[in-house]
């Protein structure tokens, strides 16, 4: 479970979210919203990319006293990816391979399935938006995380890459990955049934369904 308890995030004065008590049970969360509603500084926040006030928890495990137990356990794909430009995507997948103690076949299957292998060795100077979004896309599945963020999952890709992401996310759910994920627009797939449904708007979350 991952839950969240007086949680409050703001840019000096100005109030991006607050929410009193949310506890997110296994399955798929859809989290939606207008551009600027405080999606994607939620989804930061809970992958400990920015700082708020409260608790995150997951699995009893606390974001801000137990960042290392907390961080193994979720992964995270930003809406607009950005990595060191002199890196290719072979050394980041290597590199977060590591880090989630994910096995070279996964790496490997992972590239392949998103075909970052035609490219991987290129700098990701050169990549273009879906060609980053895909190496975000595969470094948010590696290892075996018990939640993977996905912000805006959808943009920049093409469909062929939009279907090979919602397998993916179809594959890791019955194997017993959660998934939280966001959009700015309704969002409508035969694969994928949302066990929640949430709305950001007006500093706060809604349960919708």
């Amino acid at each position: 479970m991952l839950e969240i308890t007086n949680f409050r995030k703001a840019f000096n004065d100005l109030l991006i979210l607050e929410i009193p008590s949310l506890h997110l049970n296994q399955g798929i969360h859809w989290f939606k919203g207008k551009n600027g509603s405080g999606k994607s500084t939620f989804f930061n926040c809970l992958a400990g990319l920015s700082p708020f006030e409260g608790e995150v928890k997951l699995g009893g495990f606390s974001l801000t006293k137990e960042p290392v137990p907390y961080k193994q356990r979720i992964n995270y794909s930003q809406s607009e990816p950005t990595f060191p430009e002199f890196l290719n995507g072979k050394d980041l997948l290597e590199y977060f391979g590591q880090l989630k103690g994910a096995k070279t076949e996964q790496i490997n299957e992972l590239s392949e399935q998103l075909s970052i292998d035609s490219y991987q060795d290129q700098p990701v100077g050169n990549y273009s938006s879906g060609m980053l979004k895909k190496l975000s896309i595969a470094i948010a599945f590696l290892g075996t995380p018990s939640w993977i963020i996905l912000d805006e999952p959808l943009i920049t890709l093409d469909k062929e890459a939009q279907g090979i992401m919602l397998s993916l996310l179809v594959d890791y759910n019955k194997k017993g990955t959660s998934f939280i994920f966001a959009t700015h627009q309704d969002f409508d797939n035969q694969l994928i049934k949302a066990d929640h449904v949430y709305e950001v708007m007006d500093q706060k979350i809604d349960l919708i369904s």
